[in-house]
């Protein structure tokens, strides 16, 4: 019996430094494996100390010209001084190349701590410096990227779990149900305006790394078109009112030290939670064959998984009924 292989069974640390030496670097050391499941990701440092990020791509999951445009909009914001990292070129100005059979960048090596989310400096920053990527952002558009669609996006993420072997009867039956109520409640309230521009994607404090109130946003692998709002609303984790008022006064006036903001796109937050949260269930369930998601998540095949899923999808349903919640202080 013939069994297809995953996508990086064959990258071991041996070929990870020869794709890299093949690029012209040298690595007197071994490549260090950073948290990373869709794409493979490794921490190296050259025989001049100097350190690099190496990302080998998922095959098949984006095309090189949506990687060109990822890569492109990271040049942009270096030449206008945004703090991130983009990748290296070589002598030809490439900056995706092929290696070992696989699709390689590097990356600058940023180092640096998650922001504290409870800390107003910390959000201030953060909101100044998603603002200056927004404004470089707005000077372009994607055409070979996601463009965001929230109903679309959450019925395949619905189909893909509906699809799987996890659930029972009972829990088919009750993520039929919710997840119906959660993608009828997906569309934009009425009087919403939303316009798409180029965004991060993923705006989550994995992906924002700094010292005191300097700040980098690392890892554009999901840059999108999209509203401004999806890169704002993971920073708004608070559960009661006066922190919810706070973290949202100190991002957006951060915010508009560099470009405007417009409010009524906070009514859009509790919906693109909803989305994230089917997301999130439905990518771990679609890429199960990859040996590493059964190890990094494992609970996904119990039970207990899916019936906590299932009332936290829920608990969003009554969030999205209350979503005005979202706007004091705004």
């Amino acid at each position: 019996m013939t069994t297809t292989p995953t996508p990086f069974s064959e990258l071991s640390p041996q070929r990870v430094v020869e794709a890299i030496e093949s690029l012209g670097l040298w690595l007197p050391g071994e490549p260090f494996a950073l948290n990373s499941y869709e794409n493979r990701v490794y921490l190296v440092q050259d025989d001049d100390r100097k350190r690099w990020v190496a990302k080998f791509y998922r095959p098949d999951r984006l095309s090189d010209e949506a990687i060109g445009e990822e890569h492109a909009f990271l040049r942009e914001l270096d030449d206008a001084g945004v703090a991130v990292a983009a990748p290296w070129r070589n002598d030809a100005g490439e900056s995706l190349h092929r290696a070992g059979g696989y699709r390689v960048a590097l990356f600058p090596h940023l180092p640096g701590q998650a922001p504290e989310l409870e800390n107003p400096d910390h959000l201030f920053a953060l909101g100044e410096l998603i603002g200056r990527v927004h404004e470089v952002g707005r000077r372009g558009e994607f055409a070979h990227r996601c463009r965001q669609e929230p109903r679309a996006m959450a019925e395949q993420a619905r189909r893909t779990v509906l699809e799987s072997p996890w659930l029972s009867e009972r829990q088919r039956k009750a993520y039929e149900r919710i997840s119906q109520q959660l993608i009828e409640a997906l569309a934009p309230p009425a009087g919403v305006s939303a316009p798409m521009q180029r965004v991060h994607g993923d705006c989550h404090i994995g992906n924002m790394l700094g010292r005191e109130d300097r700040f980098a946003l690392v890892d554009f692998d999901d840059a999108m078109m999209a509203p401004a709002v999806q890169d704002l609303w993971m920073l708004f984790t608070a559960q009661g009112p006066e922190e919810r008022a706070m973290q949202l006064s100190e991002v957006i006036e951060g915010y508009e030290q560099v470009i405007d903001f417009d409010r009524q796109q906070l009514a859009l937050i509790e919906p693109l939670r909803a989305l994230r949260l089917m997301r999130h269930s439905a990518w771990v369930v679609a890429r199960w064959n990859d040996p590493a998601f059964p190890r990094a998540f494992p609970w996904v095949a119990d039970a207990g998984y899916w019936d906590e899923h299932i009332r936290q999808l829920e608990h969003q349903r009554l969030a999205l009924a209350d979503s005005e919640r979202w706007l004091a202080g705004g």
